[in-house]
């Protein structure tokens, strides 16, 4: 869908948060995870770029593990930092996604 990725820039972050809050894992997995969810367009060069981030801002637990296909693997989990930062998500997104919902609703009804 055009128009989909400069939207999703400013909700990456809580989603990939929100991925690994389910479970302990990496990037080549959640790429995967959010292709599934259908969105296609977005490549694992912007998750690693969010991985980054969320590693400098200390909102997740970095373990590195032996691959069965070659060098060692960064798996990431929620801290307790991360866990605030993922709630904090959720809240923002129910009080912008309501804002949009009654927008919307108010124009169907004029």
């Amino acid at each position: 869908m055009n128009g989909i990725t400069e939207m999703l820039k400013g909700v990456l972050e809580g989603m990939i948060l929100e991925i690994i809050n389910q479970h302990e894992t990496y990037g080549y997995e959640i790429t995967n995870n959010l292709q599934k969810y259908g969105f296609e367009d977005i490549v694992e060069g912007t998750v690693y770029t969010v991985l980054l981030r969320l590693e400098k801002k200390k909102l997740v637990t970095v373990t590195k593990k032996k691959s069965s296909l070659g060098p060692m693997r960064k798996f990431y989990s929620l801290n307790e930092a991360g866990e605030n930062e993922l709630a904090l998500f959720w809240q923002r997104w129910e009080f912008i996604s309501g804002q949009i919902d009654k927008l919307k609703e108010s124009q169907n009804n004029e």
